[in-house]
């Protein structure tokens, strides 16, 4: 099969292994022997770093420039297709990767309407460009991209692109009505990704001696090396039981799918060393569109799974493996009512390590799913929710997303003894469902136009956020996401909303601290978190007392705005950010946003890590100049200009021979009109919000 690509590839071989790039150790073996892998994304990320000052033209010289980092995931299993030689990188074949967004932001027109359907295309050889970004349904080209360095891995099977440079194409800058900008750069490109071989071809002396397609299908039909369990689908979510005291009970369907080239263990209980479900519920609301916040309203124990089924329901081919073992490409689901607990009988989290999948044995003495001296309500152990949370009449429009996770020992196992094969970080997934009722018992139906999004945790649906990744420990620990979004209810008034989500990270998060500079006053400080199960004997916590439902400590000292629980030293049952849960923080100010850190103090063990966020501009005094001049570029002076704050009093200057002015001391974070007036000339006043210094030029109507 890849033979005819051999044929236009080995003279590019022969050239990369002469012995003359000094930066590549001598091969081992001939350099026209060798094993020729094709390639193809399992997954991976990729990220562009606009500058919108350049890509909106508002961008003139001295002003800083304004990034805007659009980060996406790319497509399972992409035909994004590069060959690689003796583990060495050789080259791209023409070939595409669709992108999904990460996060949400403003973009210009036909960028905005295409930011969900872009994709990366590798050209053919012999163009100026290598690789591009373009629409993946109408073939628009927004940027061409150069300058790009390609390495790859073999220890991982990694692909990186980094130091890339976004050039504007043709088309994007004749649509933006500024051809001229055709060519310019407005930003970084950076890829990194793991790839799979599908194809193995070995050559000696220049000649193909072997091909063959490495097997996608039974006996190994997953694709992934090592076991990987991820949620295939999330389905069926559904009340159970009656309500209790002000709450109700839901648990939500999932299927898991091993994506693994290697089945995985499903030993069920007594033993220790089979996946453990939790599930978890999600609101979006607030605002005109009901996005300005996203809160977890509520969590279940977790389902022990017991006997694996050889379903197949991802498509991926089931070897038909199944019993104590998921076999490679098999699905197994579990329904609601699975899921509910016969009986109620979900195990508690405590027990559980989210990173390593380690708990006790049942037949120890200490069994992580005891029901033993306590009773159960309708809600116990399920997804446990505040009936005013799902209340249709109270959360008008509001969305709702149910999750769904796998935490399964074999996987980290795995990690340890194969090095780079570690999946312990894509189990999550998560799908939107709509709500009917005001009380209970409610109904709930999924939204066919939007499927689950498998390896996402629900916090990825924050539309209009921005999402930054927290991995405090590589290796050692989970990891777990930030998510902000800044709004202007207002004028002069700015709501900070932060939300903190913590996937699989054993050591929890005790701490959020945010900047407060000069002159930022907040106002309505808040904090939210889901309901906590109530203790029960054999839970996993200290005194079988359960988890603490204290709301965090909210205080302001040392220029920072701290939440935080009890440490663990405190109390070890404290409400510190645990696993698989979402916390908000959130607070109202009279400053606009900037970049800045805030900080991230951890609960078990750990230093404390700073995260980049937005948050209020500490208050400071910039000057504001510019030129007045005619249409030809002659300075004109005289010409009396004033600038003033909305409400504010008018401060005036006038231009110097040159056409010149100049104002000091203008405090940031403020809108400004600034208008020039001369009896000659009429000018158009000029409105924006000063938040550095600036130059503003004018010239008359």
């Amino acid at each position: 099969m890849l033979k005819l690509i051999l044929i236009a590839l080995l003279p590019l071989l022969l050239f990369f292994t002469d012995g003359k790039d000094r930066n590549v150790a001598p091969s081992k073996t001939d350099g026209n022997t060798g094993t020729l892998k094709k390639m193809i994304v399992a997954n991976g990320n990729v990220s562009l770093d606009l500058d919108m000052n350049r890509l909106t033209g508002a961008r003139t010289t001295g002003m800083k420039p304004s990034i805007t980092s659009l980060r996406f995931e790319s497509e399972m299993n992409a035909f994004f297709t590069a060959i690689v030689f003796n583990d060495e990188f050789r080259g791209l074949l023409p070939s595409t990767m669709r992108l999904a967004p990460e996060n949400e932001t403003s973009l210009p027109g036909p960028l905005a309407r295409s930011y969900r359907q872009l994709m990366i295309e590798s050209l053919p050889w012999g163009g100026q460009y290598q690789l591009v970004v373009r629409d993946s349904k109408s073939g628009f080209v927004f940027f061409n991209i150069e300058g790009e360095q390609i390495s790859y891995d073999p220890a991982d099977s990694s692909l990186s692109i980094v130091e890339a440079r976004l050039l504007i194409s043709n088309e994007f800058a004749a649509s933006l009505g500024r051809k001229a900008d055709a060519g310019a750069v407005v930003g970084d490109f950076n890829s990194s990704t793991i790839m799979q071989t599908i194809e193995l071809t070995q050559i000696v002396d220049g000649d193909t001696t072997a091909d063959e397609l490495p097997p996608m299908t039974a006996p190994d039909a997953g694709t992934t090396a090592g076991p990987d369990v991820m949620v295939g689908d999330v389905s069926g979510l559904a009340q159970f039981g009656s309500s209790f005291g002000t709450q109700v009970g839901l648990a939500v369907a999932t299927d898991s799918c091993n994506f693994g080239d290697q089945n995985l263990h499903w030993f069920q209980t007594p033993d220790n060393d089979h996946p453990v479900i939790p599930q978890n519920l999600y609101r979006m609301s607030g605002g005109a569109s009901n996005t300005d916040r996203f809160e977890q309203i509520g969590q279940s124990s977790v389902k022990h799974a017991f006997l694996a089924l050889t379903e197949n329901i991802c498509n991926l081919g089931c070897n038909g493996v199944g019993g104590s073992n998921l076999g490679s490409g098999c699905s197994d689901p579990y329904s609601a009512s699975l899921n509910a607990g016969t009986n109620n009988a979900l195990g508690s989290r405590a027990w559980i390590n989210p990173f390593t999948g380690a708990y006790p044995r049942a037949d120890g003495a200490t069994p992580p799913n005891s029901h033993t001296g306590h009773t159960h309500t309708g809600p116990s152990h399920r997804i446990v929710t505040e009936i005013s949370d799902l209340n249709t009449s109270l959360n008008a429009g509001a969305l709702y997303y149910a999750e769904g996770q796998y935490i399964t020992p074999h996987e980290y196992a795995w990690c340890q003894s194969h090095a780079g094969q570690c999946n312990m970080y894509n189990n999550v997934s998560h799908r939107r469902f709509t709500v009917t009722g005001t009380g209970s018992p409610f109904a709930f139906s999924s939204v066919a136009a939007e499927p689950t999004l498998r390896g996402k945790p629900a916090i990825s649906a924050w539309a209009g956020s921005t999402s930054v990744s927290l991995d405090p420990a590589p290796g050692v620990d989970g990891i777990g996401r930030l998510a902000y979004k800044v709004t202007n209810p207002s004028a002069g008034v700015w709501h900070y909303e932060y939300a903190i989500y913590n996937q699989n990270m054993d050591r929890g998060i005790q701490s959020f601290s945010v900047p407060l500079g000069a002159g930022v006053v907040m106002s309505n400080v808040g904090f939210h978190m889901p309901p906590q199960h109530p203790g029960w004997s054999g839970d996993g916590t200290v005194g079988n007392a359960g988890f603490s439902s204290t709301p965090w400590t909210q205080s302001q000292a040392n220029g920072a705005m701290t939440w935080s629980s009890e440490t663990f030293a405190q109390n070890q049952n404290a409400n510190a950010l645990r696993w698989g849960t979402l916390y908000n923080f959130r607070f109202d100010s009279n400053r606009p946003p900037a970049v800045q850190n805030a900080t991230i103090g951890f609960y078990k063990t750990g230093a404390p890590i700073t995260v980049q966020v937005q948050a209020p501009l500490a208050s400071s005094f910039v000057s504001v100049s510019g030129r007045v001049t005619t249409a030809g570029g002659d300075g004109i002076a005289l010409v009396r200009v004033s600038i003033a704050a909305s409400g504010g009093t008018p401060i005036s200057a006038i231009t110097n021979s040159f056409g010149y002015y100049s104002f000091d001391g203008i405090l940031t974070g403020t809108s400004y009109t600034i208008s020039a007036s001369a009896k000659r000339y009429s000018f158009t006043p000029q409105t924006m919000q000063i938040n550095s210094a600036m130059s503003v030029n004018f010239t008359p109507n």
